[in-house]
């Protein structure tokens, strides 16, 4: 893989969610469950939390940053986020929730020949390392 587009750095792991559209947090996740709300949405019902979120960018309104730092507050966030394009919405939702809260969600911009690798693991970890942040495919080894 190449180095991804880091727009914020931090470790998390968990299982993959593969959203195959855009999606607002504003209207388009429940703020207390972290549920995809948006009923045109196609992983409408799908939960966000503890999910290494997969999606190609966001949608809409800049009132979706704020919703996606409650939703990491309220601890129904995703685990870490990977755009198939640069958000600065998702991105800025994220930075708030680390320097209001102090819970860290990962941002990554992947290629496209990445992102599309990413789209067939069911598990993907983001690691610091002296290089910098990783993206491993699957769960930290055991210690």
């Amino acid at each position: 893989m190449r180095p991804a587009d880091v727009l914020l750095a931090g470790e998390a792991e968990g299982e993959v969610l593969v959203l195959d559209a855009p999606l607002s947090f504003w209207g388009g996740v429940h703020e207390s469950t972290g549920e995809v709300t948006d009923t045109h949405h196609p992983q409408h019902g799908a939960s966000v939390a503890g999910r290494v979120m997969l999606l190609p960018g966001g949608r809409g309104s800049s009132s979706s940053s704020s919703v996606l730092a409650e939703v990491i507050r309220g601890g129904v966030g995703p685990a870490a986020i990977l755009l198939g394009e640069r958000d600065p919405i998702i991105a800025l939702g994220a930075m708030v929730a680390e320097a209001l809260y102090g819970r860290c969600v990962p941002v990554l911009v992947l290629d496209g020949d990445d992102y599309e690798r990413v789209r067939t693991w069911r598990r993907a970890r983001v690691a610091r390392t002296a290089d910098g942040v990783v993206l491993h495919e699957g769960a930290a080894a055991p210690s």
